[in-house]
């Protein structure tokens, strides 16, 4: 009687790639991937070749000047500050100052919350009022990414924080107001009315200058 031959059983791979490929699906459709949002900055429309460059004539007190040479070193006023942290405070008493209000700074004085008022100076020496405060802002083309974003931090998050105390909020959820809700955009508008956001960043400069 002939032996009968011994079949090899093998285990069908088939349904394994079917099912590793509905686990990748599954993943890639579940997992939320960060991405960069980059800065949210509006740029000026760019100047018409045939027309003369705007006059500009601000008066230097209310200018508040912050330098970053090419080692990262900065410059408040031209004093130095080591801690960049410290420039928030800063920011904020400039731009909240009334050295020379006129009657429309006064009425824009009347309308801020007593959170705000005792932030408020009279300093003749620094920015006339908000609507007339300017902070430039300028770098060398040897500055590190990393301080220019810790600098802009501390300039943006002091109008920020003015903002968010203004409407009775935080900083970050005024950043989060979603201005195509008529309630958020009523709000955004009414924390910005008088204290417009002046930053000036100024092109950088050479390594060295």
């Amino acid at each position: 009687m002939a032996k009968r031959s011994k079949r090899e059983v093998g285990v069908n791979s088939a349904p394994m790639a079917d099912i590793a490929f509905l686990l990748l699906i599954f993943f890639l459709v579940t997992t939320t991937i960060a991405t960069n949002k980059g800065l949210m900055l509006q740029l000026p429309p760019k100047p018409d070749p045939n027309q003369p460059p705007p006059d500009i004539n601000k008066n230097k007190r209310n200018i508040f000047k912050v330098l970053v040479n090419s080692q990262d070193r900065l410059l408040v006023e031209e004093e130095p500050l080591n801690d960049v942290r410290k420039l928030r405070k800063m920011v904020k008493e400039f731009v909240l100052n009334f050295g020379k209000p006129d009657q429309e700074s006064i009425q824009l004085y009347n309308t801020l919350p007593n959170s705000l008022r005792r932030l408020t100076r009279k300093d003749p020496n620094s920015s006339d009022s908000p609507g007339e405060a300017v902070v430039s802002f300028k770098t060398d083309r040897g500055t590190s990414y990393e301080m220019y974003m810790a600098v802009l931090d501390e300039l943006q998050g002091a109008y920020y924080e003015i903002y968010g105390d203004r409407v009775g909020i935080s900083a970050d959820e005024f950043r989060d107001l979603d201005r195509r809700d008529p309630d958020a955009k009523r709000k955004y508008e009414e924390a910005r009315e008088g204290i417009p956001m002046a930053i000036s960043i100024a092109e950088p400069s050479k390594v060295g200058e």
